[in-house]
C-alpha cells in the first residue's frame, strides 16, 4: 500500500519556472544525488544522426496542394562503433543534424498506438536495403528499373503511408510502383526484440545478500559484464549459484553479491557487439528530431546498465523510470526491499512504499516537451531522470496522426522537385523552414534551462542506472 499527500503547488511551480524547462516532478532537495539518467531506457544502441544519404523525391498531397520532399535512408554512427541505416516514421517533424538517438521499444515511440506498426516492419524486411538485389526487387514489385536512390524513396513512401497516414507519392514512376506493391502486400509482423537490455534496471536488498536477479536480454552471442569504477570493495557479479561471472548470454540472470555490515550502491554494465534488429525504433534523446526506424545495421556496440542498492536496515529503495506513451508520460517505479517504509517526493506529492512492496507512478509529460523528473527521499536520497517525450507523429497542421494509411495506387502527376539538402543532411518530410526554426528554439530553451541547472549547487552522484 502507499499513501499520497499533496505538496505545496507553489513550490513545484517555482521549480518549473527556475529550470526554464517542463520539469515534471523537479523537486529541490538537500543531499547528494543517487544517480542522474540522461534518458530512462533499459539499454541498446545509442547513435548520432549523420544525414539523409540515399534518397530521391516524393510529393505530399494535402488540402488540395502538393509539396516536394526528399525520401530515403538516413545514416547514423553508433556510439562505441558501428553504423545503422534508418527510415523516418514521422514525416512532419524536422530533423536535426548530429541529434542523439536511442533504441527504444515500440511502446516508447509513436508506434505504440499505430495498428499498422507490424506492416511497417514487414516493409523493412522485404525491401531495400534488406533486399539489395535491385533487379529482383524491381521484378517482384512490377517496377521497371530501380536504383538505390529510387528503391530507398519507394520504401520510405510506403512506410509513411502506414506511419503517418499521409497521401504521399514517389516522384519516380518506378519508385511509386514499388511503394504501391509494398503497401498492398504488407502483413503484420511482430516487433523485434532489443539488441541488449537489462530487466529490471534497479534492484535493492539487505547487506550481505544477493541482489536481483537482473535478466539479460540480447541477440548477441555473448555479453560482457562488469562493475563501474569506484564500486565498493567486496562487490561481485554472480549467477544464481553464487559463481562469479564476467559474461552472459540471452536469458541469463545476474546478481549483485554485496558485503555484509555496510551500506552502498553499485552499477552493473553490460556491453556487446551485435547487429541491431531491423524494425527497432529510435527516438531523439535531447531534441524533437523526427523518430526513425531501423532498416539495416553493421556490427555495432550496444550497452545497458542496472543499479544495485543495499543497506543493513531501514528503507532500501530501488527506483527506475520508463517512457509510457500509452499513458502520455514517464512511469516511475519505486521498490522497497528494506524493513521500514520508504517515503519520497515526486511531482509535488509525497508517496510511501511499504517494505516488500513496489509501486509505479506515472508522471504526465506534454508531447515534444523536455522533462526533468526528480525523486527525493530521506538521508539525502535523490534520483533524476530526464529526456524528451516523443510519442506521436506530427501533422502539417500541428496536430497528431493516428498512423492509418492513405492508399495511393497511381504515380503522382504533380510537379517534382527536392528540398534543400543543407550540407550533408537533407530533410525528409517537412520541407518548411518553420519546424527547423521551432527546433532551434527548443534547443535554445534547453540550453538556457541547462544553464540554470548548472548554476545550482553541484551535487555528487553514484553510477547512473
Amino acid at each position: 500500500m502507499f499513501t499520497v499527500r499533496r505538496r505545496n503547488a507553489a513550490r513545484l511551480a517555482a521549480a518549473i519556472l527556475a529550470s526554464g524547462l517542463f520539469a515534471a516532478g523537479a523537486i529541490a532537495g538537500a543531499g547528494s544525488a543517487v544517480a542522474d539518467d540522461a534518458t530512462p531506457t533499459a539499454g541498446g544502441a545509442t547513435a548520432t544522426l549523420g544525414g539523409l544519404k540515399t534518397y530521391d523525391g516524393a510529393v505530399i498531397h494535402e488540402n488540395g496542394t502538393s509539396r516536394d520532399v526528399s525520401a530515403g535512408l538516413f545514416e547514423m554512427s553508433v556510439d562505441g562503433g558501428g553504423a545503422i541505416q534508418t527510415y523516418c516514421i514521422d514525416i512532419n517533424h524536422h530533423t536535426l543534424k548530429d541529434a542523439t538517438y536511442k533504441e527504444v521499444p515500440w511502446d516508447a515511440s509513436s508506434l505504440h498506438a499505430n495498428p499498422n506498426a507490424g506492416k511497417i516492419n514487414w516493409i523493412l524486411q522485404h525491401s531495400y536495403p534488406q533486399v539489395n538485389d535491385l533487379a529482383a526487387l524491381a521484378s517482384t514489385s512490377g517496377a521497371g528499373t530501380l536504383s538505390q536512390k529510387t528503391a530507398a524513396a519507394g520504401t520510405q513512401v510506403a512506410i509513411w503511408r502506414f506511419s503517418d497516414g499521409v497521401d504521399v507519392t514517389a516522384s519516380d514512376p518506378d519508385a511509386e510502383k514499388l511503394a504501391d506493391y509494398l503497401q498492398q502486400h504488407a502483413a503484420d509482423t511482430a516487433e523485434p526484440d532489443a539488441s541488449l537490455s537489462l530487466s529490471p534496471t534497479a534492484v535493492s536488498g539487505k547487506a550481505g545478500d544477493k541482489l536481483g536477479p537482473v535478466t539479460v536480454h540480447t541477440n548477441a552471442d555473448s555479453v560482457a559484464l562488469g562493475l563501474t569504477p569506484g564500486t565498493p570493495s567486496g562487490v561481485k557479479l554472480v549467477d544464481k549459484d553464487g559463481k562469479e561471472v564476467t559474461t552472459a548470454a540471452d536469458g541469463a540472470q545476474v546478481y549483485f553479491d554485496v558485503p555484509a555490515g555496510t551500506d552502498g550502491t553499485a552499477a552493473l554494465t553490460a556491453t556487446a557487439t551485435t547487429t541491431v534488429p531491423v524494425g527497432r525504433a529510435f527516438t531523439a534523446t535531447d531534441s524533437t528530431s523526427q523518430t526513425q526506424i531501423l532498416a539495416g545495421s553493421s556490427d555495432s556496440t550496444v550497452s545497458a546498465t542496472a543499479n544495485g542498492t543495499w543497506a543493513k536496515k531501514g528503507a532500501i529503495p530501488a527506483v527506475s523510470a520508463a517512457v509510457d506513451c500509452a499513458k502520455g508520460g514517464v512511469d516511475v517505479t519505486a521498490t522497497n526491499e528494506g524493513d521500514e517504509d520508504f517515503t519520497f517526493q515526486l511531482a509535488g506529492k509525497e508517496y510511501t512504499v511499504a517494505p516488500g512492496k513496489s509501486e509505479t507512478i506515472t508522471v504526465p509529460v506534454d508531447e515534444d516537451q523536455a522533462y526533468k523528473i526528480s525523486i527525493t527521499g530521506p538521508n539525502g536520497f535523490e534520483k533524476t531522470f530526464e529526456g524528451v517525450l516523443d510519442c506521436k507523429t506530427a501533422t502539417s497542421g500541428g496536430g497528431t496522426s493516428t498512423g492509418s494509411p492513405t492508399p495511393s495506387s497511381s504515380p503522382s502527376t504533380a510537379s517534382t522537385g527536392s528540398t534543400s539538402a543543407g550540407g550533408d543532411l537533407a530533410e525528409t518530410g517537412s520541407s518548411s523552414a518553420t519546424p527547423v526554426i521551432a527546433g532551434i528554439a527548443i534547443v535554445l530553451v534547453l540550453v538556457g534551462g541547462g544553464a540554470v541547472f548548472f548554476l545550482r549547487k553541484k551535487k555528487s552522484a553514484t553510477p547512473a542506472e
